[in-house]
């Protein structure tokens, strides 16, 4: 190993890097602070940054499918680090990004979140944030300027009795300010489909309209490098969110120069209002209510999905009958006659949002190989974590399945 500092951060790596300060293993395991692992792994599949939660993600060069697999195998690492990775005290940090030196920097301790587009979802998402947020400023954009403007006196409007300053401040941001913040929400749609149109999947048919839109917000963030998390709530949240990576860090000649935005820069919110419905609907059947503390979701918000009733005990019958259930929650209001975007909105986007600022668990889409994939995480001041598992065969299975689907979408 060699051991370094850069600033007043401690690194270590199986690498020689000549600009960096050396220091001593010492300095490292007497610290309190977080310390750094570098590494090199193949940008068009890895993570910039993340945190280390076994040995294996030391000694591993290649991710995928596996973060979410518990790892049996017996890495050999110092007592020292082992101790650390327990204490959630290592981030793991790719060097093949030219921007690396930017997972040194530290959260956020009041946030500045900028909301793209003021439509159905991103004014209920808004509605949200005013309500049930704190710690946070809240800047809002639209293209249509009598959006803006009605959205700031709305919420702003917004007040308890006796309580008046305790929601956080609405502000309207001009284009070329977008990206002057620490998270960007984006919600912007084209193409929905009518209520009525339910014989074909309207999560896809959205695809090129809002790539089209986020290309540009993708260039935009590149030529700001900008730091923060890029949000990603439209639909298909999973695909989307592989194109803004792409689209981000592709220069003028078409070429992938990965100086755009990170992997881990990139979060999708969609998949926070399936475990909503599934939730809804164990809590119909007395034989799923373990649901609540066993039970999680994964996959793509859309086709794909996967819900398992329990990661104690899976039950593959009990999961693909809420499966089933959760997918077919939006038709069941489509066909009531509304569009279903307030339970969206608020579940995967304004809760999950809070959740991530507030470093709690929630659902979201990260990357996983040449994938988005959806599943339980956490933003961390030590990266992101995600949890991994000790799969029942049968849920290994699908979700090997929806990966592979995925990966052939791409």
């Amino acid at each position: 190993m060699y051991y370094y500092r850069y600033k007043d951060k401690l690194l270590f790596s199986k690498i020689h890097i000549e600009e960096l300060d050396k220091t001593t293993e010492d300095h490292l395991v007497k610290t309190k602070d977080p310390i750094y692992y570098l590494k090199v792994m193949d940008p068009f599949s890895s993570r910039r940054g993340f945190l280390v939660k076994s040995p294996a993600q030391i000694e591993e060069n290649k991710e995928g499918l596996d973060i979410l697999k518990r790892d049996v195998n017996n890495f050999d690492v110092p007592d020292w680090i082992e101790d650390k990775i327990r204490d959630e005290k290592i981030k793991a940090i790719n060097i093949s990004f030219p921007r690396w030196k930017e997972e040194l920097d530290d959260l956020p301790s009041h946030w500045r979140i900028n909301v793209i587009a003021l439509g159905d979802v991103g004014s209920t998402l808004l509605i949200g944030l005013r309500l049930l947020g704190s710690n946070m400023t809240i800047g809002i954009y639209d293209r249509t300027p009598e959006k803006v403007k009605r959205w700031e006196h709305e919420l702003g409007q917004i007040r308890r009795p006796y309580h008046e300053k305790s929601f956080p401040a609405v502000e309207a941001v001009d284009e070329e300010d977008l990206f002057n913040c620490d998270m960007v929400v984006f919600c912007a749609s084209r193409g929905i489909p009518p209520v009525g149109s339910e014989n074909i999947d309207v999560r896809m048919v959205q695809f090129e309209g809002n790539r089209e839109i986020l290309m540009k917000h993708a260039r935009a963030a590149r030529e700001k490098e900008f730091k923060g998390i890029f949000a990603v709530v439209s639909d298909p949240v999973d695909l989307l969110c592989r194109g803004l990576y792409l689209d981000s860090n592709t220069d003028v000649n078409g070429n992938l120069d990965y100086r755009g935005l990170a992997p881990n820069q990139i979060i999708g919110y969609g998949l926070g209002v399936m475990n909503a419905r599934a939730c809804f609907h164990a809590e119909k059947n007395p034989l799923l209510e373990h649901y609540f503390k066993e039970g999680q979701v994964f996959g793509p918000h859309g086709k794909g999905l996967i819900v398992a009733d329990s990661m104690i005990n899976y039950n593959e019958e009990n999961s693909l009958f809420l499966t089933e259930k959760t997918l077919n929650s939006n038709l069941e209001i489509r066909g009531f006659g509304f569009k279903p975007f307030v339970a969206p909105s608020l579940s995967s986007g304004a809760l999950s949002l809070i959740a991530t600022i507030e470093n709690e668990y929630f659902y979201g889409s990260s990357m996983m190989g040449e994938v988005f994939m959806g599943a339980k995480m956490r933003l961390t001041k030590n990266g992101l974590d995600i949890p991994s598992y000790s799969l029942h065969p049968m849920l290994e299975n699908r979700l090997e399945k929806t990966y592979n689907q995925l990966r052939s979408m791409i």
